[in-house]
């Protein structure tokens, strides 16, 4: 299903490349963990203590005096807890968006920490014990990327040695393209990694280890949006059929209601179905109506089973002297053509 986080914290654009999430804390609320994000541990210990404080962040102006670097106080999100527990790694994950092709941009500052001085991202992140990492060491002086899965470090880049300091902002960039991931920091960036279907897509979040107190400042995201697997059905049978009027499938939500996950009218995407629509998932009710000079028909989208996994309507321009059954054969014929692309409901709802 396609959904989207609106918080009045994020400023959402889409511009010819895409669309753009820019994280700015200085519009949560000071001393609290900022909303839309949540909270996770990987690896034993406490859990990571996330909060908005005010910090001193170079300033975007420059300064017109010779070699002096003006600063701002600004919102920051800081990772306050000194739990020094090895392999200890809190996280604090972004509930915006599941991400797939994106280039994030964020500046970090490692304050301190005796075990370990880290800031990292993590990326595609699936749960606590999956997920992508890429992080700044201020005591090992280098970069690494890791990939985590079911808990386990595998496949880590091959470090780079870099002059990482306490107290100073660096900049650290991610891209991903596909499977081809680039790391940079500060603009210097690692070898391309390449991790062919790993993790696919996910969550974006902040990382740090052990007892490092590490602070993140604005943090910006450029991406592709994802279509889901029903909308790419949609878009791709009004390529092949142009002259419906309508087209729309509806799924149960989790509460068990209706509700509409792609449809040729992309505003209807989110709202809810019809109790017909509800008949046809759960039944294989099919209903039909007419209108002025049209027909509608809503039939089960049937799985590879046969059951009922979604519903489909569709409204056609009716002809003179059409029935309802030569009207149900034309939304059949139409829904032949959907059910041999989907095989699930996993698949429709990807």
């Amino acid at each position: 299903m396609r959904k989207f986080l609106f918080c009045l914290c994020l400023t959402f654009a889409v511009s010819a490349f895409g669309a753009d999430v820019k994280i700015d804390f200085g519009d949560f609320t000071t001393g609290q963990t900022p909303t839309g994000f949540h909270p996770a541990l990987a690896g034993p210990g406490q859990p990571g203590d996330w909060k908005i404080i005010k910090a001193e962040v170079p300033s975007a102006f420059a300064s017109l005096t010779p070699g002096a670097v003006a600063f701002t106080r600004e919102s920051v999100l800081a990772q306050m807890s000194q739990d020094p527990t090895d392999n200890r790694f809190p996280m604090l994950i972004y509930d915006g968006g599941t991400f797939k092709d994106f280039t994030l941009t964020t500046r970090f500052k490692i304050i301190s920490g005796v075990a370990e001085q880290m800031a990292g991202v993590v990326f595609h992140y699936q749960n606590e014990s999956n997920f992508y990492v890429f992080r700044a060491s201020a005591l090992g002086h280098n970069v690494r990327f890791y990939k985590v899965v079911n808990g386990q470090f595998a496949d880590p880049s091959a470090p780079l040695e870099m002059n990482i300091t306490t107290n100073a902002w660096h900049t650290l960039t991610v891209q991903c393209e596909g499977d081809q991931i680039n790391c940079a920091l500060d603009n210097t960036a690692l070898p391309a990694i390449e991790t062919p279907d790993t993790f696919p897509e996910g969550k974006i979040g902040f990382w740090t280890m052990s007892d490092s107190v590490t602070y993140y400042g604005n943090t910006a995201i450029t991406y592709k949006p994802l279509v889901p697997a029903a909308q790419v059905l949609v878009e791709n049978i009004m390529t092949q059929e142009p002259r419906i009027l309508g087209l729309r499938i509806c799924a149960l939500d989790g509460d068990g209601q209706p509700r509409i996950i792609a449809s040729k009218d992309e505003a209807e995407i989110g709202r809810l179905g019809t109790g017909l629509d509800a008949a046809a998932i759960t039944n294989g009710t099919v209903s039909f109506g007419r209108g002025p000079g049209t027909v509608a028909v809503i039939l089960p989208f049937r799985d590879r089973n046969g059951d009922p996994m979604a519903a489909v309507w569709v409204r056609l321009q009716s002809f003179f002297g059409e029935t309802q059954d030569t009207a149900l054969t034309r939304a059949r014929a139409i829904l032949q053509k959907m059910e041999v692309q989907i095989n699930s409901r996993h698949d429709l709802m990807q």
